[in-house]
């Protein structure tokens, strides 16, 4: 579930948007690592593939649990308001509130959130107000970009460095579009364990997302590996946004099945480090961004350079949510 769960800071939609290319600096755009030997699939033996699969098996299971009637589930998120050119939004029953919830539950005037440099500030306003910090109550308090309860609802406060507040409902009515998830067959052919190449001199570039952002992220370095009998490369980024560790870098790419049976905008995966310093990375985890599901959400486009000319049949398929 790790990948879903990455999804509340790399995605907070339109599929137009897939189509449009993520953008760098000229600068930048010229940094090449210097090209080594493309990592081959892993061999396993039987029994590793086998446990390889069971686990792919019950990731998936507990994934479409999860869609299905988790409390912030894609499908659970009915709202979105983004801050653009303001510091607070306002949140309640009412309806002068930026962000209403017309529930009997939550206060008229509810909720003031304030951006607070890579922080919000909330503040309870009626005086029966509350909401709730890890199950805790309180009128007040400073969090980083997270979740936090008001009656049955979850507000995820969103940063990205264009702050947005998404609202998630146990009771969506986005539950009854509920139609599963599609991966291809596990195919091991597709896992390798390889070197990250590192970037020699660390670069800024531009990452557009769907909703037209530009978002910053530093290239890291990039991956080679074997497919369709050729030298392939992927570049990793790390966002430079709040609440994305030092060692959190992800890799969005499109590939020969884009818009055919994978996602139109592209996927993502990520490369698990071992003790070693090496890395697994195993497309059989590629996954969709949440914006395949909803349109509450802002996700990254993958760049230029990250499209693959084969075709990379494992991972998430499309489900034609949209």
């Amino acid at each position: 579930m790790s990948a879903r769960a990455t999804q509340w800071f790399v995605c907070a939609f339109t599929v137009a948007a897939a189509a449009a290319p993520a953008a760098t600096t000229a600068a930048t755009a010229k940094v090449r690592a210097p090209r080594v030997v493309a990592a081959a699939p892993v061999k396993l033996s039987t029994v590793e593939a086998d446990t390889l699969r069971a686990a792919l098996v019950k990731d998936r299971n507990e994934t479409l649990e999860w869609l299905k009637s988790a409390p912030t589930s894609y499908l659970a998120a009915v709202q979105r308001r983004d801050f653009e050119d303001r510091s607070s939004l306002t949140v309640g029953r009412a309806a002068d509130n930026d962000v209403r919830i017309d529930d009997p539950a939550v206060e008229l005037h509810h909720l003031r959130v304030t951006v607070v440099g890579d922080s919000f500030r909330v503040e309870a306003r009626d005086d029966s107000a509350r909401f709730k910090v890890r199950d805790v109550e309180m009128r007040q308090a400073t969090v980083g970009p997270s979740g936090i309860g008001v009656s049955r609802f979850t507000l995820r406060l969103s940063h990205q460095r264009y702050p947005g507040i998404i609202v998630f409902d146990p009771k969506s009515p986005g539950f009854a579009d509920y139609k599963g998830l599609h991966w291809f067959e596990p195919d091991f052919r597709y896992r390798y364990v390889l070197a990250l190449s590192p970037n020699p001199k660390p670069d800024t570039v531009t990452i557009l997302s769907t909703r037209g952002n530009q978002r910053r992220a530093v290239r890291v370095g990039w991956f080679d590996f074997l497919a369709g009998g050729r030298s392939r490369r992927l570049e990793a980024t790390r966002l430079l946004e709040p609440g994305v560790g030092e060692n959190d870098f992800g890799i969005f790419f499109r590939d020969a099945t884009t818009g055919k049976q994978s996602y139109a905008l592209g996927r993502y995966v990520e490369a698990e480090r071992r003790s070693d310093g090496l890395f697994v990375l195993d497309f059989n985890n590629a996954y969709n961004p949440a914006c395949a599901v909803s349109d509450h959400y802002n996700c990254p486009i993958p760049p230029k350079a990250n499209r693959l000319k084969v075709a990379i049949r494992a991972g998430e398929m499309d489900s034609h949510y949209h």
